[in-house]
């Protein structure tokens, strides 16, 4: 079989295909399929859900509908705040055999940098500063459901710039810029990045939608807006990608819509150098394995290397 390695910055996986954060409880799904899913992970990288500084419950319900082509959601970055995922998640991320990214989400360059310089302070504490080759960090400015009318950082090329500098200040390791596609240019968001220090870029986050309740023809989201995922966003996720590629010279981490090695390959042929299953995972929680495996099997049956498809979409031949 090929050999399917791939580098993000001081990262080596073992195949292409993560998880996107929010999309993959892994410690909750050894209570389905055991302890397997942790000793071996099916992800070559797993990502957590975004971590903010303080707690938060998240948007009001309703929160995540199924609809035509995908889903869309406003859960809202719930979650228990940093100090309490120092304490209880952090240690067992530590204890996984695949190298772990974790997402930061935060309203302002200040609580981005806390929370970068808090999870730096604990890892050197807890691996013993040697923790670069295995822990990343992805910084997600890109939200569009957090509430109905924030424009989120990722939607500035300034404010993207700046938040990504002040980070790669305090942190030593990979740092993925996580942007959003509800932009005029997303290349001159991802140039922002790159620029100030960003070494990939995760491409694309939901698109902003909204559903109307059938019964009272009102949102029917809580939040009334909410990000739209699934396949019915593939084709302007590629877009994104794409535009990317030809635009940055730092590796590019595509998502929207992935579930079929198909998709793995339309993804990586358009400049991505990993994929990122998102909802397709709460159907099939292990699929990144069965899409990597996949990958190599249609990468043998065609002779390619991984590095001789990356790009292929550019090329006029």
């Amino acid at each position: 079989m090929p050999d399917l390695s791939v580098r993000l910055g001081p990262l080596r996986l073992e195949h292409p295909v993560i998880n996107a954060s929010g999309t993959m409880e892994l410690f909750e799904l050894v209570e389905v399929l055991g302890s397997s899913v942790i000793d071996d992970p099916p992800v070559a990288a797993y990502v957590p859900k975004t971590v903010t500084l303080e707690r938060r419950a998240g948007n009001p319900a309703p929160r995540i509908l199924e609809t035509t082509g995908g889903m869309i959601n406003a859960i809202g970055l719930p979650g228990p705040g940093l100090r309490a995922f120092i304490e209880r998640e952090l240690p067992r991320l530590l204890a996984l055999s695949c190298p772990v990214i974790i997402s930061i989400g935060g309203f302002s360059r200040r609580e981005y940098t806390a929370l970068a310089g808090g999870l730096k302070e604990a890892l050197d504490r807890s691996a013993g500063g040697d923790w670069t080759g295995r822990v990343g960090l992805e910084v997600n400015i890109s939200c569009p459901n957090v509430c109905s009318g924030c424009a989120s950082i990722g939607g500035d090329p300034g404010e993207t710039a700046e938040v990504v500098a002040a980070v790669r200040a305090l942190w030593p390791g990979l740092l993925v810029a996580k942007l959003t596609p509800n932009v005029t240019d997303i290349t001159a968001i991802g140039r922002a990045a790159a620029a100030s220090g960003a070494d990939a870029l995760a491409a694309v986050n939901t698109f902003k939608g909204l559903v109307i309740d059938r019964e009272t023809l009102k949102p029917y989201l809580g939040n009334v807006t909410g990000g739209l995922s699934g396949p019915a966003i593939k084709p302007l996720a590629l877009r994104t990608v794409y535009e990317l590629f030809a635009a940055v010279d730092v590796p590019i981490i595509g998502m929207g819509g992935v579930a079929t090695v198909q998709d793995v390959v339309d993804f990586i042929s358009c400049g991505a150098t990993a994929v990122a299953v998102g909802s397709a995972t709460f159907r099939e929680p292990c699929l990144a394995r069965a899409l990597s495996e996949g990958l190599g099997r249609f990468l043998d049956g065609r002779g390619l290397a991984l590095g001789g498809l990356r790009g292929t979409a550019h090329t006029r031949e």
